[in-house]
């Protein structure tokens, strides 16, 4: 809140009322020798000036930068009415329906969010969201070892992003499931269908667009997968899906589980969160996805309303029969992104997508006509992309941090063999201008 309401006669008045002398006489419970006593290193009040003034100083301090950065954290415009929308009362203070039929707005909310994800993922039902992209991969994993029953190994690209490949080890390491990295073409930064082998898998993980913004061959996987009696599970960019067929499509049947980080749909960069994630499944698995799914019906009076019709939670019924005891509904980010595709529409959202990849597309042609340029991989991209550079690539991004260009991410610090290799990325907030900037300046620090 941005003040405290309660004067010093209102809190009188309301100790004076349940017959306490003072607020410390609320806590005589605790132990002296648990107290902490006073909080010598924390600085005297502000004035609401005063403190306005210290947060802008030190949000000046990160500096104002042109962001050529993508790697799984994407800048895109976020209309102004979705966080004046979404930070209203009703909404702001909302979190998840323990005592859900008397929420109706947040189910209604959330009714609204599962139905948009899972048209834009193709899938047959979405979940009320996860944590993040990392955990909602995990939890798929999960899903798909015991939805298979048989085998609790994992084929895991190397393609899929870094960091989610460390959570879902931190994550079913120790559930006796086998994760199994599968090597990619250096030439084409993807996977080869032909390079699959034959051993036994409860799933195959696709990742679309990988790590490297390159476009995996998703339908000659996918069948792979189901000719091998194994799950496919998508990984996907959800602005990317405007315009990428959707993985309930991929092959002939279709993705088994898609999941993926809901930050591109109205989520700002904040130094790194909070984000959330989302999961569609196809209807054979429902009973296995985790968290839990709104529906809409009709009371005794006809009037439509909305319940939680499956929500299988440590928190709920299920105790230690729970599909997850870890997922969450994100409730603010889930509400912001509804918002935000509400707003844009599948129209709004193809021209976010059209407008990033071709600004990608400008940037890319631009900085490969600089000697000492190249790109690393020969297959099509979507939003970013990687380049060989003819200097070490930390120098080189050092030069542009200091002309106000963050110019990309260093792979050969996530991929040790990747050397003088930078991946980056533009979206529709970049300009002509934008763009020619940072060409100009990348030129000169390649001299």
């Amino acid at each position: 809140m941005p003040f405290i309401p309660h004067t010093q006669e209102d809190i009188t008045e309301m100790l004076a009322s349940i017959g306490a002398d003072s607020i410390e006489t609320l806590f005589d419970e605790i132990p002296s020798d648990l107290k902490s006593g006073q909080l010598t290193k924390v600085p005297p009040g502000l004035s609401e000036m005063e403190i306005t003034r210290l947060m802008m100083e030190r949000a000046n301090q990160d500096g104002f930068y042109q962001n050529f950065i993508g790697a799984g954290a994407y800048e895109h415009h976020i209309p102004a009415a979705v966080w004046q929308i979404t930070t209203r009362g009703e909404f702001y203070s909302s979190y998840t329906p323990y005592q859900a039929e008397a929420s109706q707005g947040t189910l209604q909310l959330l009714y609204e969010y599962q139905t948009m994800m899972a048209s834009l993922t193709g899938m047959d039902v979405s979940n009320a969201s996860m944590y993040d992209g990392a955990t909602a991969l995990a939890e798929a994993v999960l899903m798909a070892v015991r939805s298979h029953k048989t085998s609790r190994r994992i084929l895991m690209p190397e393609t899929v992003h870094p960091v989610y490949k460390k959570v879902v080890r931190a994550i079913v390491g120790n559930q006796k499931i086998d994760i199994v990295e599968l090597p990619f073409c250096t030439e084409a930064g993807r996977i080869l269908p032909e390079s699959l082998d034959n051993d036994d898998f409860a799933a195959l993980v696709i990742p679309q667009p990988n790590f490297f913004g390159v476009l995996e061959q998703v339908d000659e996987l996918t069948d792979w997968a189901h000719s091998k009696n194994m799950f496919a599970i998508g990984v996907v960019n959800p602005v990317s899906l405007a315009l990428l067929t959707p993985p309930g499509e991929w092959g002939e049947k279709g993705a088994d589980i898609a999941v993926g980080e809901g930050q591109p749909l109205g989520i700002p960069l904040s130094s790194g969160g909070p984000y959330f994630g989302f999961m569609a499944c196809k209807n054979n698995l429902i009973r296995q996805i985790p968290g839990r799914i709104i529906g809409r019906t009709n009371d005794l009076d006809g009037k439509p309303g909305f319940v939680l019709t499956l929500q299988a939670r440590e928190q709920h019924i299920r105790r230690s029969k729970a599909t997850s005891n870890i997922c969450t509904n994100q409730g603010l980010m889930v509400t912001a992104a509804t918002i935000f595709m509400s707003l844009l529409g599948p129209t709004g959202l193809r021209r976010v997508a059209e407008h990033s990849h071709a600004n990608t597309v400008s940037l890319v042609e631009k900085l490969e006509k600089i000697p000492g340029v190249e790109r690393a991989f020969s297959s099509p991209f979507f939003h970013e992309t990687a380049l060989k550079l003819a200097k070490p690539v930390d120098k080189v991004l050092s030069e542009l941090k200091n002309k106000g260009i963050l110019g990309g991410l260093n792979l050969q610090t996530l991929y040790p063999e990747m050397e003088n290799t930078l991946l980056i990325c533009a979206t529709e907030t970049k300009t002509a201008a934008d763009i020619q900037n940072c060409v100009e300046h990348f030129a000169q620090a390649l001299k």
